[in-house]
């Protein structure tokens, strides 16, 4: 198969970028996205020219690392699924094929097809730990969790913190991102202790990391490669009033 590609090219967050177009030729079907511009790096740099940069780790769907905006959608039209599982046999030969980063104010832009997404990771890092015991594994029916409840905290945490959700959305938000991370402990027990301080602390670091606010456009939901519901932004909601309440009785 053969693509045109068109390729947004910036050496630096201080430089001018633009769309540069390249030549995909002989592409196996079955190759995927990312080995496609692995197989584009390789001809780029025979040539003598700079491979493109882009960002990928597991490439198995499961570590969100990979980040490309794929004809002005997030991962591409292949949803559910992180850029890492879209192949080649979902375009067609000869398409035209336009490639740019995430393009999110809370997400740096470095090079290339790279940006910065640690604010996510400072989200994260604001709500802290849970109190558990340290030392060897409890039993496994020790603490009783109804099956729904758990059912529910393990669809949130399916989360791989890509910021599809963010990149799609048209504010720029990060909620449902910080929903999943809020809600898949606060149906557990174990995520009770500090279920009151780490929503109002995440809630608070994607205020100041500048994401933008929720406004049920659903195009988060709509990209997620893990297929987080968004849903789970109403159970944000709630815990965040039940925490300010919580916190307005005890002053």
């Amino acid at each position: 198969m053969n693509f045109k590609l068109k390729v947004w090219r910036q050496k630096d967050a201080q430089s001018k970028g633009r769309l540069v177009e390249y030549e995909a030729r002989d592409i196996s079907p079955n190759a995927s996205f990312l080995e496609m511009l692995d197989i584009v790096n390789e001809r780029l740099l025979l040539r003598g020219d700079s491979p493109i940069a882009f960002d990928s780790d597991c490439r198995e769907g499961i570590c969100g690392t990979c980040a490309l905006t794929i004809n002005g959608e997030a991962h591409g039209s292949d949803h559910p699924g992180a850029v890492c599982e879209l192949y080649m046999r979902k375009f067609q030969d000869g398409d035209t094929i336009i490639i740019e980063p995430f393009r999110v104010r809370s997400f740096p832009f470095v090079k290339d097809l790279v940006v910065d997404r640690s604010a996510l990771d400072r989200i994260v890092q604001a709500g802290g730990f849970i109190s558990a015991r340290a030392g060897s594994a409890p039993e496994a029916n020790s603490i009783h969790v109804p099956k729904h409840d758990a059912d529910v905290a393990m669809e949130a945490a399916a989360c791989i913190g890509c910021g599809a959700c963010a990149a799609a959305c048209p504010n720029a938000s990060a909620m449902l991102f910080t929903a999943a991370k809020v809600s898949h402990l606060a149906f557990l027990p174990q995520g009770h202790p500090e279920r009151t301080s780490r929503v109002l602390k995440m809630v608070s670091a994607m205020d100041a990391e500048g994401f933008g606010n929720c406004t049920n456009t659903y195009e988060c939901e709509a990209v997620c490669p893990a297929e987080i519901s968004a849903s789970f932004i109403a159970k944000l909601n709630r815990e965040y009033v039940r925490a300010n309440w919580h916190r307005s009785a005890s002053e």
